[in-house]
C-alpha cells in the first residue's frame, strides 16, 4: 500500500491541545476543500509516492514517538487508515487533523481524531459532515477556525451537538489570522461564559513567516 505524500518532518505541536510538545508530522497530499484560510496550499497537489513501510522507516529517524497526519486531508487517501494502524501497532501515539468532510470511523479509536468543523467564513462549510460529531469520543478534539461574529455564532450553535464526553478542553475555538484579533475572540468567550479552550497556533509564534513544515 501506498500514500502520496507531501513531506514529513519533525517539529513543535502546533495546534491542538497537544501544542508545544514536540511532534513527527506527515503531511498527505490532495484536499477535497478550498479554505479561505488555507496555509498549507502547497499540499494540494505536490508530493511523492511512499509505500507505507517507506514513511515508517522515516519516521523512524525522529526521537518521539507522537506522530500528527495531516494534510491536505488524510482521508481523501484510502491507505491513511492502514498507516495509523501501523504506528499504534508500533506504540505511537498518533493524532489526526481531519476537516471532517469523510466518515472518522474509518479511522482506529485509538488514535486522537481532530476534526475541523467548517464555518462559513471557511467558504467550505455546507462540505462538513456533521454526522461524525456522533462519532467523537473523549479522546478526540473539535476545532472551529472562526474569521467574525458569524463563525462565532455559528460554532457556538454547533457545540449544543457535540458529545458530553468531549470536554471543554478539547473544544478549540481558534481565531483566524489576520483577520479576528485573538483578544476579541477572548472577549466574546469571557462575556457568553462558553467553556471552550481559546486555540492558538503556536507554530506561527515560533517560526513567523515560514509557510512549509519546520
Amino acid at each position: 500500500m501506498s500514500l502520496i505524500v507531501n513531506e514529513i518532518f519533525f517539529s513543535i505541536q502546533g495546534e491542538s491541545t497537544h501544542a508545544g510538545l514536540p511532534c513527527v508530522f506527515v503531511r498527505l497530499t490532495g484536499c477535497n476543500m478550498r479554505c479561505s484560510y488555507c496555509d498549507t496550499t502547497y499540499a494540494y497537489v505536490e508530493g511523492q509516492s511512499l509505500t507505507i513501510p517507506d514513511v515508517l522507516t522515516r519516521i523512524a529517524t525522529y526521537p518521539r514517538k507522537r506522530v500528527e497526519i495531516t494534510g491536505g486531508e488524510p482521508l481523501l487517501q484510502d491507505s491513511t487508515p492502514e498507516l495509523v494502524s501501523r504506528l499504534l501497532q508500533k506504540g505511537y501515539q498518533v493524532l489526526l487533523e481531519t476537516n471532517g468532510s469523510f466518515d472518522i470511523r474509518r479511522i482506529d479509536a485509538q488514535c486522537i481524531r481532530i476534526m475541523d468543523v467548517k464555518c462559513p467564513g471557511s467558504g467550505e462549510h455546507a462540505g462538513c459532515d456533521l454526522n461524525n460529531l456522533d462519532y467523537l469520543d473523549k479522546t478526540d478534539q473539535v476545532k472551529f477556525v472562526l474569521g467574525d461574529r458569524n463563525d462565532y455564532d455559528f460554532a457556538k450553535k454547533i457545540l449544543n451537538r457535540l458529545p458530553t464526553e468531549l470536554t471543554a478542553g478539547n473544544r478549540l475555538f481558534s481565531p483566524m489570522v489576520g483577520k479576528l484579533p485573538p483578544a476579541e475572540l477572548a472577549a466574546w468567550i469571557l462575556k457568553d461564559g462558553l467553556d471552550v479552550r481559546l486555540h492558538l497556533q503556536q507554530h506561527k509564534v515560533i517560526w513567523p513567516g515560514i509557510e512549509r513544515g519546520v
